[in-house]
């Protein structure tokens, strides 16, 4: 376990760094902002780009690779909205907040270094395969599932919401412009290709750090039921149903790491942007945030142990 540990720990450290320095005053939280946008809307977005634009899509883009991922995921969604309705009471809305929570894992900020750390960067590539299509599905999800509830847009304008959240979203750009120089052939000039990578490694320390100036805004409270059930869902239930599937299907063992891995990286700050935009189940799901993201130094290290 020390081992494994060892793995999992410094890149949780670097949570931990952002956390504490924000805390003790050491770095100003106005500053956490700014980093993350970064971040977020120019360095990681290089980092999928570049992932996406270096994929082998034929060998990468397995249907049964997504179909264990975002079937486990779909599963962990109603799980979440049916126990927030049916166990603890809450509206539909919060219901569809909390269940957004338990499908969409952080795939990016945890996921990849955890991964990258694992089993070295030639492993990453059913990552991407996943990270080019998760924020996409989760929020065609998401938004739809409470546009529908909230019995406020139909037809023509609810597409248009929809795509609205997907194509204004940075992460979404780089990864389509990545797929359009995949697909397309075009290549990427040598000294362009050394700027992205500047900028590349920078992205995930940077965000990591960043992670944990969020975080620390996020003070745990609301209901300890529903949190409790989050933390389950997101750190042990995904990912076994996401095992399950991808036993039954086959998956070589690189897919089956990385899909299991992913899926049991505690879920990201996207998922308190969906309930802070909608104003719904906020303290719940930011407190699974922080709390998940905790427990996930420990849970990643048993997956770990578990996967071959």
């Amino acid at each position: 376990m020390s081992v494994l540990l060892s793995i999992v720990l410094p890149v949780f450290l670097l949570v931990g760094a952002g956390y504490l320095a924000v805390w003790r005053g050491l770095f100003a939280d106005s500053a956490v902002d700014g980093l993350m946008s970064y971040t977020q809307k120019f360095a990681i977005p290089c980092l999928l780009f570049t992932g996406i634009a270096t994929l082998d899509l034929g060998a990468e883009l397995d249907l049964w690779l997504l179909a264990a991922y975002f079937g486990s995921a779909i599963a962990c969604f109603l799980l979440g909205v049916f126990g927030a309705r049916l166990l603890f009471g809450r509206p539909w809305p919060d219901s569809i907040a909390i269940g957004l929570t338990g499908m969409f894992a952080n795939t990016v900020l945890l996921g990849l270094p955890v991964t990258e750390r694992a089993f070295g960067t030639e492993a990453l590539g059913p990552n991407y395969a996943i990270i080019a299509f998760n924020a996409g599905f989760c929020y065609l999800v998401g938004i739809t599932s409470m546009e529908i509830f909230r019995a406020e847009t139909r037809g023509v304008a609810l597409a248009r919401t929809v795509a609205s959240a997907m194509f204004h979203n940075s992460l979404m750009i780089g990864i389509m412009l990545g797929f359009v120089v995949n697909l397309s052939g075009l290549p990427i000039p040598a000294v362009a290709q050394d700027a992205l990578d500047l900028m590349i490694r920078s992205a995930l320390p940077a965000a990591l750090f960043g992670l944990g100036g969020v975080l620390y805004r996020y003070k745990p409270e609301g209901d300890v039921g529903a949190i409790a059930m989050l933390c389950v869902l997101t750190l042990c239930v995904h990912p076994a149903i996401t095992w399950a599937i991808g036993t039954y299907a086959g998956l070589s063992t690189g897919q089956m790491r990385s899909a299991v891995l992913t899926a049991a990286m505690a879920p990201g700050i996207n998922t308190y942007i969906f309930a802070d935009m909608y104003g719904v189940a906020r303290r719940v799901v930011a407190s699974t945030v922080l709390i998940s993201t905790a427990l996930t130094v420990f849970t990643a290290s048993v997956w770990l142990l578990i996967l071959p």
